[in-house]
């Protein structure tokens, strides 16, 4: 038994050593459990917003419904079922008579799923128990009923493969070409900084962009049934900013790191974890209203928003101004971070 606690011990102390091995056995999964735990808690107070068309007795008489729910009030239907349509509002209801119109959103199935679960109840409560059935509920997603689920899962997964290829595409080519001392002899060479990093920075965008193709195609077959908006195409700037900023992510992980590996496991810890703060891939309708508000720090929530309304939402090209720029103002900001901390040798 000597031999084997002898090798048991020194495989022990060389797992406790290895601080790369003990942070993703031990610390990687933790933070996992916490950021679930976090996700998935009990949000409280959190509202859904719901517009009220006309007068809704039914909603009016059920005080209780309030705490819940998050009521404005509209007279056009129209206008009601667009800003669902958008994302600005969960669901429209309007009664005719002792029937409940609920509109809903089918881009947002847990915000769906839970105001047509409230209304339900409303429903049931207002039908007393041994007398004929009074009310019913009738629920209808103001998108196309041909619409798939990939319409709305296609945003944010597309996001994320978007910021994946980026960061681990430039913190690797970085890390490994400093190890063989290739960014040295570029250093040395006739060559301006300006040309390898637009060279570096025009790869990038050229696999992004290959990347966003071939995505969309594969999605938009018959088997998957993705629909593109009209609007589509200004997924093309949302993406190029996004690798850009993610290129920036990845440049500074590959600047902290001393290995490839390193700077691969640096990159895969600030964007794996970003992409379920970020809702690319379930909405965050369940977290609590702090961590809702913390996402927008991330640029790939924007990235994910601004996808969405373009090619699900079919929103104009001015909806997704204010996304282009919160992604363009990060990619600036850690662009110059990542100016700052780089390194062409290892000493």
């Amino acid at each position: 038994m000597t031999p084997l606690r002898s090798l048991s011990r020194a495989m022990l102390y060389g797992f406790l050593r290895d601080r790369m091995a003990l942070f993703f056995a031990i610390l990687f999964p933790l933070m996992f459990l916490v950021l679930f735990g976090t996700i998935l808690a009990n949000p409280g107070t959190s509202k859904s917003e719901i517009i009220q068309v006309g007068a809704v007795p039914l909603l009016d008489n059920a005080p209780a419904a309030r705490e819940v729910l998050e009521i404005s009030k509209a007279d056009d239907l129209a206008a009601a079922q667009e800003k669902v349509r958008r994302g600005d509002a969960t669901a429209a209801v309007r009664q005719q008579g002792d029937k409940l119109e609920l509109y809903y959103s089918a881009a947002d199935q847990v915000r769906a799923g839970t105001v047509q679960g409230v209304f339900g109840q409303l429903v049931g409560q207002a039908n007393m128990a041994g007398v004929p059935q009074r009310f019913t509920l009738a629920t209808e997603q103001v998108e196309d009923k041909s619409l798939n689920t990939i319409q709305y899962i296609t945003p944010g997964l597309l996001a994320w493969a978007i910021s994946m290829g980026a960061a681990f595409g430039a913190a690797a080519t970085l890390v490994t070409w400093r190890e063989k001392k290739i960014l040295r002899r570029l250093r040395l060479a006739p060559v301006r900084t300006g040309t390898i990093v637009s060279a570096r920075v025009g790869v990038s965008l050229a696999i992004s962009l290959l990347q966003t193709a071939i995505f969309l195609g594969v999605a938009s077959l018959p088997v998957f049934g993705l629909q593109l908006s009209a609007y589509w195409w200004m997924a093309v700037p949302l993406v190029i900013a996004g690798t850009l900023v993610f290129m920036a992510i990845g440049m500074v992980a590959g600047g902290l790191a001393k290995s490839a590996e390193g700077a691969t496991s640096v990159a895969n810890l600030i964007v794996l974890p970003m992409a379920f703060l970020s809702g690319a891939f379930f909405p965050l309708d369940a977290a609590p209203g702090w961590l809702q508000t913390l996402s927008n720090i991330f640029p790939m929530k924007h990235m994910t928003q601004g996808m969405l309304d373009v090619l699900v939402r079919g929103q104009g090209p001015a909806s997704v101004l204010p996304e282009l720029g919160i992604i363009l103002g990060f990619a600036l900001v850690i662009g110059v971070a990542a100016v700052l901390i780089f390194r062409w040798d290892d000493v």
